[in-house]
């Protein structure tokens, strides 16, 4: 394994060993989450959604923007996502049928001459980018749509492929430390991507101050099934050895985007010529919905036959069951932490890229003054 090496040096290193890091501690609200698929907010109706524990009423304007509020009504709290839309760009609150622009600010109350003038609810910049919804819940003036974390593969002509939502029954930093060591495939995948070579493999670790990329490759070795399946589509009667990758990207506060894939054995995929294999790109994307459960968004998507629908839809399918063996994983650990308070997490090297995207989220919340 190779130290990490910081492109900023800020901090020192954290290092392995006992008490290294807390278990869990807050997200940052000056960031961009997740809130939902593209396709889940529409003109026709309310989604309700909780980011960060902050409930959100999600709807599309008559123009198509997406409209981002709290979801509580200014004069009695009452859920604005059990309303309905009227007009172009209104919500109606369902108990006193009080309105709201896609600003948050009161059109319309019922029996009252004047509006009273702060008589608002909370609005929240939203940004409709590769597929998703994204929603900024800190300081609105540092909203910039430039700094959402990269996922172009999502929208590319140049990738196909699909994802689905998982409704994460535990706090979003295990996800993250799941995704950032994948030695655990060995042991809880090893049925369809897992093998020993993955805790073999020696690893590298780089940084700076908002990402951290781990790179692993596996040289000369027999391909698990799920990846004998996928060369197969692209090679049909392919055999022998393969070179796998695995190269881990996450960007703060919590998206992970791994790039992974086999090759024939000895055809210079590690020194970048990947022609005579299969690539893909695990997307992921957590969002904090309360300190214990996460909206976690993800998406396998791919650079071979671009045109089958079958793949796509074998390929979601196929990491959908990947993904059912982590949740049952992730949330019996956080039964465990509850049922354990005062345990600290112990760390091996394997955790290496894990703690540094811990460390990235300790400074952004003491730059919010909440570390």
């Amino acid at each position: 394994m190779t130290a990490p090496r910081p492109a900023q040096a800020s901090a020192p290193a954290p290092a392995p060993g006992p008490r290294t890091t807390a278990k869990i501690f807050g997200y940052p609200l000056n960031a961009w989450y997740v809130a939902a698929w593209d396709h889940e907010v529409t003109s026709r109706g309310i989604l309700a959604r909780r980011v960060c524990d902050r409930p959100l009423a999600l709807y599309r304007t008559g123009d198509g923007r997406i409209a981002a509020l709290a979801d509580a009504c200014w004069h009695r709290l009452a859920p604005l996502s059990k309303g309905r839309l009227v007009g172009d760009e209104e919500i109606q609150c369902p108990y006193h049928g009080m309105r709201y622009n896609a600003a948050g600010r009161c059109t319309h109350m019922p029996a009252q001459q004047t509006l009273n003038p702060s008589a608002t609810v909370p609005a929240y910049p939203a940004v409709e980018r590769y597929r998703y919804v994204w929603v900024w819940l800190g300081d609105p003036d540092l909203a910039d749509p430039a700094t959402i974390p990269d996922m172009h593969q999502m929208s590319s002509p140049e990738w196909a492929g699909d994802g689905r939502t998982i409704d994460a029954g535990c706090n979003y930093q295990l996800i993250i430390d799941n995704l950032m060591d994948l030695t655990h495939e060995e042991f809880v995948h090893s049925s369809s991507i897992g093998q020993e070579e993955l805790s073999e493999a020696s690893f590298e670790t780089i940084h700076d101050e908002r990402t951290v990329t781990v790179t692993r490759w596996m040289r000369d070795i027999d391909p698990p099934p799920f990846w004998l399946k996928n060369m197969r589509d692209k090679f049909p009667g392919f055999s022998g050895k393969v070179d796998r990758w695995q190269i881990i990207h996450f960007e703060a506060p919590s998206t992970i985007c791994i790039d992974v894939g086999v090759a024939k054995a000895g055809t210079g995929a590690p020194e970048g010529d990947r022609s005579q294999g299969v690539n893909g790109y695990v997307m992921n994307t957590m969002t904090p919905e309360t300190d214990r459960t996460s909206h976690y968004f993800w998406a396998f998507m791919r650079n071979y036959r671009l045109d089958s629908q079958l793949i796509t839809t074998q390929l979601r399918e196929g990491v959908h069951g990947v993904f059912g063996e982590d949740e049952e994983m992730l949330i019996a650990q956080q039964e465990a932490i509850d049922a354990n308070p005062g345990h600290e997490f112990y760390s091996l090297n394997i955790d290496m890229g894990g703690m540094w995207a811990r460390r990235i989220l300790e400074r952004m919340m003491a730059a919010e003054g909440r570390a």
